[in-house]
């Protein structure tokens, strides 16, 4: 027979039990959301996982390894600055302007040439970043990024999260500036067989489209709306995430707004960079 000691002991190991399970998976929701076209989930990534499961407090593919609920070298939460960051805002002011608010029922009709190549050029208050996107590979997505630039959908939109431990990128294109929102339409997913992400690395330099994809079950996909993600860093990702242009100019600016690291923001979950980076103006143009 369990003596009452026994039970108060059992008990309470299970009320601790519970008690991490609950912090573990407030912390996973807390983690990287690269979500898009007006909803916020959780990415599915391997370690973030490992990390939900085991309630550990080590680094992930999600976030920082420093401090997983957040800080300036994690996904979001609580927490400073960290990882050796300068903290300090190296962008100049942005041009005058507000974000837009339109939106649209579904995903524009084909106007791009798929053989063709296509430019982006965002020009940040930071500096200018250019990304040859393959149109080809994914007609879908180069064609939305055509069409929104053309409405001038991502002018005066802030960057509003940078991961800078375990995976390494800086997350754009939502008028919001909260990870929430999107162009009101969403575009499927593209090249996710690509052979550069197929074995689970974007490599630096890679362009992607975040999406609402949960790998755990299965739900999700061709989610992506207008967020994007500039990898500044090889990260380890699933390929899950539309590859649909490569930086072939302007990493030294990326670098620079990575180098300030980010700093969590209690309103939107967010680790927001610390560099306060807003598209000026985006454009496509057929190159």
């Amino acid at each position: 027979m369990v003596s009452k000691e026994q039970r108060r002991k059992q008990l309470a190991r299970q009320k601790q039990l519970r008690q991490e399970q609950r912090r573990a998976e407030a912390r996973r929701k807390r983690r990287i959301r690269l979500a898009a076209g007006g909803a916020v989930l959780a990415v599915a990534l391997v370690a973030a996982v490992a990390y939900a499961v085991t309630g550990g407090e080590g680094g992930s593919a999600g976030d920082g390894a420093a401090d997983a609920k957040g800080g300036a070298s994690s996904a979001s939460g609580e927490g400073g600055g960290g990882g050796g960051k300068s903290g300090e805002d190296p962008c100049g002011k942005p041009a005058d302007g507000k974000p837009g608010d339109e939106q649209w029922e579904t995903q524009p009709a084909m106007k791009i040439d798929a053989s063709a190549s296509y430019t982006m050029s965002l020009g940040t208050n930071c500096g200018d970043i250019t990304v040859a996107m393959d149109a080809e590979k994914a007609p879908r997505t180069v064609n939305s990024f055509n069409f929104l630039a053309g409405e001038g959908f991502f002018d005066h939109t802030r960057c509003h999260r940078l991961v800078d431990e375990g995976i390494h990128v800086l997350q754009c294109g939502d008028p919001t500036g909260t990870g929430q929102g999107g162009p009101g339409y969403t575009v499927p997913d593209e090249n996710l067989k690509d052979a550069e992400v197929r074995d689970g690395v974007y490599p630096a330099g890679t362009v992607a489209m975040a999406n609402q994809y949960d790998a755990a079950s299965g739900r999700g996909r061709d989610s992506g709306g207008s967020q994007f993600f500039l990898v500044f860093e090889d990260s380890q990702l699933p390929p899950d995430y539309t590859p649909f242009g490569k930086i072939t100019g302007g990493m030294d600016v990326l670098e620079k707004i990575a180098a300030a690291g980010s700093a969590p923001d209690p309103q939107t979950q967010n680790s927001a960079p610390n560099a306060h980076v807003v598209i000026d103006r985006a454009t496509v143009r057929k190159t």
